[in-house]
C-alpha cells in the first residue's frame, strides 16, 4: 500500500533579528530565533523570513505563512508540511 500524505499545519513562535551577519535559524526557549541579513524595510524582512524558514523546513515558500506580527519582531508563523504515513489509506482518516 502506498503511503498516505496529508497536510499538517504547525505554528511556531518566532523572534526575528534583522541586519544580522548571516541568515540562520536557532531553536531557543520554546521558539525559533531567526537571524536575517535584510533590514525591516517595506516588508523585505518578512519576505526573507518566509524564504529562510522554507529552506529550513524543506518546504515551498507558499507553505510558510506569517499569521501574526507582520510589523513586529515577535511573530507567529504557520508551516504547512506534508507528511507521509506508511500503511495508512485515505479511507482510514476522518476528514
Amino acid at each position: 500500500m502506498p503511503p498516505f500524505c496529508y497536510n499538517s499545519p504547525m505554528r511556531y513562535n518566532v523572534k526575528v533579528i534583522t541586519r544580522a551577519k548571516s541568515n540562520k535559524v536557532v531553536e531557543e526557549q520554546g521558539r525559533l530565533k531567526v537571524y536575517l541579513t535584510t533590514p525591516p524595510v517595506e516588508g523585505r524582512a518578512n519576505e526573507a523570513l518566509v524564504k529562510v524558514l522554507a529552506e529550513h523546513f524543506s518546504v515551498k515558500k507558499r507553505q510558510v505563512k506569517i499569521v501574526l506580527g507582520k510589523k513586529s519582531r515577535d511573530k507567529v508563523v504557520e508551516v504547512l508540511a506534508s507528511r507521509e504515513i506508511e500503511g495508512l489509506a485515505s479511507s482510514d482518516v476522518e476528514m
